[in-house]
């Protein structure tokens, strides 16, 4: 999720719960700087990242919040392979 994606998302999250409703296109203007192209594409890409669900395209009041935050990224715990030798018994 690019840092504009997060943004957007969050300011979604945010109005809805404070003011109950979804933000209108001038209001995403003025909070974001950005202009309608850019706001758009943003908005498709959390479509696209199913954290919001948009049946009505251009009626931004259809959106509908799945994932309020970012998800989780799961880190591999790297483990240590015994090659064979006898370190494993004389570390410890």
């Amino acid at each position: 999720m690019s840092d504009f994606e997060r943004k957007l998302l969050r300011i979604l999250y945010n109005f809805t719960s404070r003011r109950h409703r979804m933000p209108t296109v001038t209001e995403l203007e003025r909070v974001t700087g950005k202009t309608v192209g850019v706001i758009e594409q943003g908005l498709v890409g959390l479509v696209e990242q199913q954290y919001i669900l948009w049946t009505d395209r251009p009626n931004l009041d259809t959106i509908v919040i799945l994932e309020g935050w970012e998800r989780e990224q799961v880190e591999v715990p790297k483990t240590r392979i015994n090659t064979g030798s006898t370190d494993y018994w004389t570390q410890y």
